[in-house]
């Protein structure tokens, strides 16, 4: 791939591979290479004080050179040739002209390249912007805010992320957005008498945070689109590799740039995708609401996203096997995994996804639990705490495997969960034989510490 050009609106600032322009010819020997001319308006010959070369030296560097990776650009001020340009710039870069920026937080070549990116991947053919967010959160709550308003009725699946019914119940309920849920296994039939006049939207995550409920989106997207409602997708799961979530009809994508995408738990980022025809009303919101994300912070999710369809692929046989053992244990009641075929939406996920990510959750048997509950408590401590491989830690996405007990009290209205304990698992990169033993001895921890109360 080309390393993107610098935006032209603005003179270039700093070293970059994309300033280079090799294009002359190299002199014959009989021609030796002469000095060029000194310009009249040429200021470079003229001595400058000390503290001026200080500011000054090496800002501009020629260096005939192609890298492999898009360097860090950090920036706030850009600079310009003539104030023509530069009013140019600042016009067209707040209209969100592609690859236009007038200050740093309207982008750098760095951004623009992951915006690039963003668009081509997970747009997959189809016509598409996207937009950097501090945090795959942040992302959510933009969307909301920049395409919703007062009065506006919000449908939400009631399996969606904790955080995204946090900001449903408080601040768009606050803004007089009406917020209902819905139960994530529902048809799009089903869905049909709940859309209201005032309906402007409906959110989607396939599959579900905890529950790995798989949606049906595509009949929701069509059943919204006769209606002229939006539809929107939070598309952690599957992301970059095996969902197109254009293809199923979606508007918007929201992204956890911070999971698959960069992949090395190191870095904060979310992002917004969407069709072209609502790409106006997005970007006015991200710019008034000043919204941006740091050169490093992007070179770190550019860097991470060329190993994204090997880590993938990894993470996936490595879940699968870790699943299929799973569900030869006593202890264990069920699997929730969308890959494994007892799984009940098993045949929406063979249709829309080209593969399953790392994560998924299982349902301890009441009885291996001593008939404790669902949520933190001695069993679901003994199993978690002490493993080897699996870090107690609430996010995923990373090279690292993870292990969360679900608390879901509160965060099912329309469809409360009634099982035992549930466990939420990231397969990470290590070799599966290695988690499967470290799980094992969680099960044999759990059998102590049952016994024990």
């Amino acid at each position: 791939m080309n390393t993107p050009a610098a935006p032209t609106s603005a003179a270039p600032t700093s070293a970059s591979p994309t300033s280079a322009s090799p294009t002359s010819a190299s002199p014959t020997p009989a021609e030796p290479l002469q000095p060029e001319p000194l310009q009249a308006d040429a200021l470079s010959a003229v001595p400058v004080k000390p503290a001026s070369l200080i500011v000054g030296s090496g800002r501009h560097v020629d260096a005939p050179a192609t890298i492999a990776s898009m360097p860090v650009y950090r920036a706030s001020t850009v600079l310009f040739d003539s104030l023509d340009r530069a009013e140019t710039a600042g016009r067209q870069g707040a209209q969100g002209v592609r690859h236009v920026t007038s200050y740093g937080v309207g982008g750098t070549p760095g951004t623009m390249a992951l915006t690039d990116a963003l668009s081509e991947i997970e747009g997959a053919g189809h016509a598409c912007r996207a937009a950097l967010m501090p945090s795959g959160l942040n992302a959510i709550s933009t969307l909301f805010l920049a395409l919703l308003q007062p009065g506006d009725h919000l449908l939400v699946p009631d399996s969606a992320y904790g955080p995204t019914r946090a900001i449903c119940d408080g601040l768009l309920t606050r803004m007089g957005i009406v917020v209902e849920y819905y139960d994530p296994a529902i048809t799009a039939e089903d869905l049909s008498p709940k859309l209201r006049d005032r309906t402007r939207m409906i959110y989607l995550e396939s599959p579900g945070s905890y529950t790995f409920e798989v949606q049906d989106v595509p009949a929701i997207c069509a059943l919204a689109r006769a209606r002229g409602i939006l539809t929107a997708v939070d598309n952690a799961w599957a992301s970059p590799v095996f969902a197109r979530p254009f293809d199923w009809g979606v508007d918007a994508s929201v992204l956890p740039l911070t999971k698959y995408w960069s992949g090395h738990s190191d870095v904060l980022m979310g992002a917004i995708v969407v069709r072209e025809a609502l790409w106006p009303q997005l970007w006015a919101a991200v710019k008034q609401m000043g919204i941006c994300v740091g050169g490093d912070d992007a070179f770190l999710v550019l860097r991470g996203l060329r190993t994204a369809d090997v880590r993938m692929r990894r993470h996936q046989d490595n879940a699968l096997a870790v699943a299929r053992w799973l569900e030869t244990r006593p202890e264990v009641r069920r699997v929730l995994h969308p890959g494994l075929a007892s799984h009940p939406h098993h045949a929406r996920w063979q249709r829309d996804f080209s593969g399953a990510s790392g994560l998924f959750s299982f349902e301890i048997d009441t009885a291996a639990t001593g008939g404790l509950g669902p949520g933190f408590n001695v069993a679901t401590a003994a199993f978690s705490e002490g493993r080897r491989h699996f870090g107690i830690g609430y996010s995923w996405g990373g090279f690292e495997s993870l292990i969360m007990p679900g608390r879901l009290s509160g965060l099912r209205t329309v469809r409360p969960w009634d099982g035992g304990a549930l466990i939420r698992l990231h397969v990470g990169l290590e070799d599966p034989a290695d988690l499967i033993a470290d799980l094992s001895e969680g099960f044999a921890a759990m059998r102590r510490a049952v016994a024990a109360t």
